[in-house]
């Protein structure tokens, strides 16, 4: 359970909502976890939990399959290449040591290609092990438009299709394992824009952020609809942002950002923070579909012109079954998807 906070807390943390700079930058995550007296994520009850971080060979996502593996989960990791994935397995024992490292692994899975999708998620029903949750990580803010071997422009496959699909191949799973959590790391940039499904792909006004912002505000929305039509199947879906985390993603393609606010960023532990909070706390104190930031459920709005009008959260739910052909259910599958 969530602990009461103190009317002091109340108001620091309210106090720094309301500065957005302070809030998303180590600052925020610094004071919020003194005040409120945070149990650290390695004191969470990860035994007998297996979980998918996907992207987790660098940034928020090896810092989250660290700490899940630190507070005793096992984990999957998935990355896009074999020489990633041994990188990876060789930084976690030379930084955690052999106990933690051990508890780690890694498949393939390129986000670009929903093929490899069914592919990676056949393999996870193949093994007949539970899957207690899955942190959906991966991602990048891409200089051009272009699309996937699927023909849908990347940053929507990669952000929001794909974890669409791979959620919905592994539903069964994770309602067998119930109680489940997915967890979406979405990005505080989602706050500037509203949800429109036919701009997602960016047809006709590429920016490189205004992409990223589009989909971050779908994974938001879509959290919301799989709670809503799976949240009595034991499976629990939430939403987090970060905050600023200096990550390989901010040097590479935000430098100008990078060198502004360096002093301030969060270290990828910092970010990842929550993510690890919401898939391993037995109790959140809060019903699912929910957007959190540093342990607490937050507005999805900022500003009234970023909701969306009615219906466009169905309209979001139609397209991804459309454009993924999948019907999410929590019926059992074989392992070649039939």
């Amino acid at each position: 359970m969530i602990p009461t906070p103190t009317p002091i807390a109340r108001v620091v943390d309210a106090a720094l909502e309301g500065t957005v700079v302070l809030s998303f930058s180590r600052v925020g995550s610094e004071v919020r976890s003194r005040l409120e007296g945070w149990p650290s994520t390695a004191s969470l009850p990860g035994d007998g939990r297996r979980m998918l971080v996907t992207g987790g060979n660098s940034g928020l996502g090896y810092a989250a399959a660290g700490a899940l593996a630190a507070a005793g989960a096992e984990v999957l990791v998935s990355v896009r290449d074999h020489d990633k994935g041994e990188r990876t397995l060789t930084r976690l024992h030379e930084d955690l040591g052999d106990d933690v490292a051990e508890r780690v692994r890694y498949d393939v899975l390129d986000l670009g290609d929903l093929a490899s999708v069914r592919t990676f998620a056949a393999a996870r029903r193949a093994e007949a092990a539970p899957l207690h949750g899955i942190i959906h990580n991966a991602g990048a803010m891409f200089p051009d438009r272009a699309e996937t071997v699927d023909g849908f422009e990347r940053t929507y496959q990669v952000h929001v299709l794909a974890p669409f699909a791979l959620t919905s191949d592994l539903l069964p799973l994770l309602a067998a394992s119930a109680p489940s959590r997915v967890i979406t790391v979405t990005s505080g940039g989602m706050y500037a824009q509203k949800l429109e499904v036919d701009q997602l792909e960016s047809p006709d006004d590429y920016r490189p952020s205004l992409a990223y912002a589009r989909a971050k505000r779908a994974q938001v929305v879509a959290t919301r609809a799989w709670a809503r039509r799976f949240g009595r199947s034991g499976i629990d879906f939430h939403v987090m942002h970060p905050g600023w985390a200096l990550t390989p993603g901010v040097e590479s393609s935000l430098p100008g950002f990078r060198r502004v606010m360096g002093p301030i960023l969060r270290d990828p532990t910092e970010g990842a923070d929550t993510a690890v909070y919401l898939a391993l706390a037995d109790d959140l104190g809060a019903g699912p579909g929910r957007l959190w930031h540093d342990r607490r459920p937050r507005n999805r709005h900022k500003v009234p012109w970023t909701r969306s009008p009615t219906g466009e959260e169905d309209a979001l739910w139609d397209r991804l079954c459309r454009d993924a052909a999948r019907e999410p259910s929590v019926t059992t599958t074989t392992a070649d998807g039939s």
